[in-house]
């Protein structure tokens, strides 16, 4: 094959140029970026007017699905005009307003910031070192995507189920598991853009950005429970 195309991973085996794939990694990096602004105004805005509180308890909960799922539907619905990218930008606001619960409780503690920070850390560690190996891995993992897939409904009844429990000990299995399943999502997800299974770069900015916000919250959690010191 010419060495300006690569293999897709398709069924039907088309290629696209290697021009075309950096430039849809390129803009998915930079969008990725940009998602964050919002993300850290909407978490800054919970915590400021308390608003992370509407998504407790069970109606929280019907909230949270019902706001995430309607702007998941509505970022694939628009995805291939101008108006996906604001879309996507307002979903990221919404994750922030989400996320400011934890936030606010994470600040809770004396060393409530250095978590936060160390958590931040943690996760751009992660995803760069997912990156870098996405970029040297020649082997296709394309077969993860349905495994990774069932752990991910596993992971999320699981949470469901130890919302109404709230078991301390379930809390720590589930972070843990869903730190190791987005870590995989990151490496499966670049991989898809690099192999050119994936072209559109709003549908992989939101892959990514589900990954990042998964593995931070989980990994705060686990430093929450375990580094927390109380005033």
């Amino acid at each position: 094959m010419n060495d300006q195309f690569v293999e897709t991973g398709h069924p039907f085996g088309y290629a696209i140029s290697v021009q075309e794939r950096n430039k849809v990694l390129r803009n998915t990096y930079w969008l990725l970026a940009l998602s964050m602004v919002p993300t850290v105004l909407g978490a800054w805005m919970g915590v400021a007017f308390g608003l992370g509180k509407i998504f407790t308890g069970g109606l929280g909960l019907v909230l949270f699905f019902a706001g995430a799922f309607g702007f998941i539907y509505a970022i694939e619905r628009t995805k291939n005009s101008a108006t996906g990218v604001p879309v996507l930008l307002g979903f990221t606001f919404f994750m922030g307003l989400v996320m400011s619960r934890l936030i606010e409780s994470t600040l809770g503690f004396k060393n409530g910031p250095e978590l936060i920070m160390t958590a931040f850390g943690g996760t751009a560690g992660v995803f760069f070192l997912m990156a870098s190996v996405a970029s040297v891995i020649k082997r296709d993992i394309s077969g993860m995507g349905q495994w990774l897939f069932v752990g991910t409904i596993v992971l999320l009844v699981g949470g469901i189920i130890n919302l109404f429990v709230g078991s301390s000990t379930g809390m720590v299995v589930m972070s843990m598991a869903a730190i190791g399943i987005f870590s995989a999502y990151m490496l499966y997800d670049i991989k898809q853009i690099i192999d050119g299974g994936e072209t559109n770069y709003i549908t992989a900015t939101l892959a990514l950005y589900l990954d990042i916000i998964n593995v931070f919250q989980s990994l705060l959690a686990l430093l929450g429970i375990f580094g927390g010191e109380r005033e």
